[in-house]
């Protein structure tokens, strides 16, 4: 977090950074390549939109690799996804949330991957240089039956996570957008503090059995957990677009994370409610709750209500409407950036990674409809 937001407060840095290392590390050099003809679709893109587009680039390279960790141990392993064997235990864990379980990490993951390439291919096609994160590849995953084996970008051994998105999606009364400052109830309130793994870390954590059904629930969560912010991210930068071929790439995409989303949202209500809940693992006591018993239930935990419920949408002299929150602009990169590095997600990422992801995200957040070079 500290070099995330360092990145942020020292332009100097960022500007030296960006000077030394962006291009090692496959992100755009800086000057001529990022500057534009005004947004034309036909010419070069120009710098703000270059800058949306790298920053989406980055994130769906690290969604690819933590979804395809998931699919090596829990979905389904093909020609179109090869890698990986599957664990037995773990899949049949997360099957107890839904019988189609597998098949949907499947897609997910090959959604993921198209969208990494795509967005790579076109800022190639554009003329910039497109970005990899292969220097990174450095976090050791799982090395539970069925995993490859083979070296990550992504943590998903040591995860925080927020889960107050859950109440913010069913709340009549709030919207981050017009009161930033409300604070959410958590649906998982053990998820929100210490660290949990959300796959199987090696073949012992495959026992007992309510220990890998709650490593199930807990990934259960993350999928709901980061899409939802997929769902924000692509219609908050879908503003701050000028070309409106990018603002089409962003609103194709966008709602593709949104289905992402609302799938999950259902799988990770199953996970709280019967009879499946309440669970708690005897070998750390992390607790998943019956959502749709006292102390809970109502409109606010009701597992059943996986759509968006109406909220105040830009005032609240005008009437509620059922939207996708929050959409607005300001620091939204950043604001994406600093909720993955605090879900614990890049554990054990080097300072040049922080850096780079820094720099990325404080350029989109920089860009601006109608920017020039």
């Amino acid at each position: 977090m500290n070099s995330v937001t360092n990145v942020f407060k020292n332009r100097a840095n960022r500007r030296s950074f960006l000077k030394r290392g962006l291009t090692a590390a496959g992100a755009a050099a800086a000057g001529a390549q990022l500057l534009a003809d005004g947004g034309s679709d036909g010419g070069q893109l120009n710098q703000g939109d270059a800058a949306i587009l790298r920053f989406h680039a980055a994130l769906e390279i690290l969604e690819t690799d933590f979804w395809e960790q998931y699919n090596e141990l829990g979905g389904v392993q093909d020609k179109e996804l090869p890698g990986g064997s599957g664990s037995p235990v773990y899949t049949a864990a997360l099957t107890n949330l839904d019988s189609d379980m597998a098949q949907y990490i499947h897609d997910n993951t090959e959604d993921e991957f198209t969208h990494q390439n795509f967005l790579n291919a076109y800022l190639a096609s554009k003329g910039i240089q497109s970005v990899s994160l292969e220097p990174f590849r450095t976090l050791p995953g799982s090395t539970a039956t069925g995993s490859s084996g083979k070296m990550r970008l992504t943590n998903l051994m040591q995860l925080t996570l927020d889960t107050s998105w859950y109440t913010r999606y069913r709340s009549r009364n709030q919207n981050p957008d017009l009161d930033p400052n409300f604070k959410f109830p958590q649906a998982v309130a053990g998820l929100a503090t210490g660290e949990w793994t959300a796959i199987p870390r090696t073949d012992a954590d495959l026992t007992p059995t309510a220990h890998i059904q709650a490593i199930a629930n807990t990934a259960a969560f993350h999928f709901a957990t980061v899409e939802q912010g997929g769902s924000s991210l692509y219609p908050q930068h879908a503003q701050r677009a000028t070309s409106s071929e990018v603002l089409r790439i962003l609103l194709s995409i966008g709602p593709t994370e949104t289905s992402h989303f609302q799938t999950w949202h259902d799988k990770a209500g199953n996970a709280v409610a019967t009879p499946l809940a309440p669970l708690t693992d005897p070998t750390n006591g992390l607790v998943f709750p019956d959502l749709n018993s006292p102390p809970f239930g109502g409109e606010n935990f009701q597992t059943n209500l996986i759509m968006p419920e109406p909220c105040p949408f830009l005032s609240t002299s005008l009437p509620a409407c059922s939207i996708i929150r929050p959409t607005a602009t300001a620091k939204a990169a950043s604001g994406a950036l600093a909720f993955l590095t605090a879900m614990g997600l890049f554990k054990g990422q080097s300072a040049a990674f922080f850096n780079l992801m820094g720099a990325l995200a404080a350029a989109a957040d920089a860009a601006q409809r109608g920017m020039g070079g």
